[in-house]
Formats: structure tokens, sequence, C-alpha cells
């Protein structure tokens, strides 16, 4: 989760762009997972991720030998794995940089935005090294870097109308719905607005849940849901018969239905759930009854 420094940082960009902080915050938090940086060598880090792909078409034939033999390069798309950790992702790069320092950073993603170090010139620097000097800057810098790729991209109308599908397919590419990414950023989106509209520090928040969850947050959930007449069992598996009922759960009080239990599905079951709310089912079922 981010410290109320780089939320602010964050916020800051956004507001230079024109964007609602909620949004970036939002594209920020899942992409990092709400981690900035990491000590690498005593310093703080951005996060990067290592593309060998991008890597192996950006070298000449002796350098790219060199590569695939260190295990740095590869033709197929995946088949160099990055590290678990980012210190050792930061030790692939330092060896990649010293075959091609240039090829090296142009393959790497960056920061709170993971945007690939190739996209330089079309983001309007000088070089490679501009940009992973403002990579490196700090919060705001790798904010900077994301806002330029999201403008860069023709992006931005789409995240300022909420449209999720469209940007989610722009930035994170056409297998996003894989892993859920447009229903993610929608789900923080709400999260960091709803915080920022109640003034207060965004609290931790909880997991979403959606196929393939399991565990006691889902039994509790398909508990809470058969209170209210949404199935009847909770066996702890989120599979399509719980996705069902989330999505009429979600239909009936007027949220979007996309299957996912994230906040604003948790906060209308609460409610639901509240006496208040539970006597209003039954007089709407008894009401339907006679008709």
């Amino acid at each position: 989760m981010f410290d109320d420094n780089v939320i602010h940082q964050i916020s800051s960009a956004a507001r230079a762009a024109g964007l609602e902080p909620s949004l970036l915050l939002a594209i920020a938090d899942i992409e990092s997972a709400g981690n900035v940086f990491a000590l690498v060598n005593g310093r703080k880090e951005p996060l990067i991720r290592f593309e060998g792909h991008y890597f192996d078409r950006r070298l000449n034939e002796q350098d790219r030998a060199l590569a695939r033999a260190k295990g740095l390069a590869s033709p197929v798309a995946g088949a160099i794995a990055n590290p678990p950790s980012q210190q050792q992702r930061w030790r692939m790069l330092e060896q990649a940089a010293a075959i091609d320092a240039k090829a090296a950073y142009e393959s790497t993603s960056w920061g709170l935005g993971q945007v690939m170090g190739a996209h330089w010139q079309m983001l309007g620097f000088v070089g490679i090294e501009s940009l992973v000097a403002e990579a490196r800057s700090g919060a705001q810098g790798q904010a900077r870097l994301m806002v330029l790729y999201i403008e860069k991209t023709g992006l931005a109308d789409a995240l300022r109308a909420h449209d999720w599908e469209t940007f989610a397919r722009g930035y994170n590419g056409p297998g996003f719905r894989r892993n859920d990414y447009d229903a993610r950023i929608a789900a923080a989106y709400h999260y960091y607005a709803d915080s920022a509209a109640s003034g207060g520090t965004p609290a931790p928040r909880a997991p979403l849940l959606r196929r393939g969850s399991k565990g006691e947050a889902v039994a509790e959930l398909q508990r809470r849901l058969a209170t209210l007449g949404y199935g009847s069992g909770a066996d702890g598996m989120y599979g399509p018969a719980t996705a069902k009922m989330v999505m009429r759960f979600q239909t009936d009080h007027g949220l979007a239905a996309d299957g996912i239990a994230g906040p604003r599905t948790m906060d209308a079951l609460e409610k639901a759930l509240a006496p208040g709310g539970l006597l209003k089912r039954l007089w709407t079922r008894l009401r339907d009854w006679l008709k």
C-alpha cells in the first residue's frame, strides 16, 4: 500500500496532467501492487521487469549469441524468466547492460506504470538514459513517466471517461481479460475515490474475490449471499455458480454486473445485511408475491 508521501507525489503528477488523482493512483496500485521502490545496493530503485525477447531483437549477431549463451536473451517471449526478487532482476539488467546498455534499458519496463524503455523516443526523451533517470528520480518521476505514456498512446480520454475496458486493452494489451485488468483498475479507482471523498487516508484494501478464488473469504461471501437469497451453499470455491449469484446481486443493487466481489459489492452486501436492508428485501419479496 502507498504511504501518504507517495500518494501525494502521484496525485501531484496527475493534477499537473489534468487527471483525477484517483485514476493515476489506481493504475499505479495495480501495476506495482502498492510497492514503489526496492532497496538495491543501498539505493532505492524503481521496480523493473526485464524482457529477454525484446533484448534479443535489439542486439547484433555477435552480442545476441553471447546474450543467449548467458541466458539473457531469447526470440521467444517469456522464455527468459524474471527472478522473483528485484535485487536479482537488477543484477540481470546489469549483466545485460554489460553486453549492450542501450538495448538492455530499452528491454526493461520501469517503475509504477511499468513503462517499457523502448518507448523513450515516442515519449519525448532525448535518449533512453533520460527515461531511466526519470524513473530513478523518485515516485513523482515514475508517475510522470506513466502519465506521458497514457497521453502519448491516446488513452487519457478513455481513462477520464472511466472506460475501463478501452483503457485496459490499450495499456495492458488484448489479453487484459485473462487477469481481470479492467475490473481491478475500476475497483482500485473506486477505492481511492471513496477514500478521497471521505477525506481519509486509504485503509488496507481487501483483495478482490473472483472466479478461481478460494478459502474462508469466499465461504463468507457465499454465506452472506445465501442469507439474502442468492444461492444456498458455502463451499469456499468461487466458481461459475458463485459468479452468477454475485452478478444477480450486483444487478439488483445497481452495480456493474461483472461477477467480481470488489469494495463496492462488499459495501452493498453490508448495507443489504443491515436490519433495514433485510426488512426492505422481505417487503420487496412479499410485494412481488402479492402481484
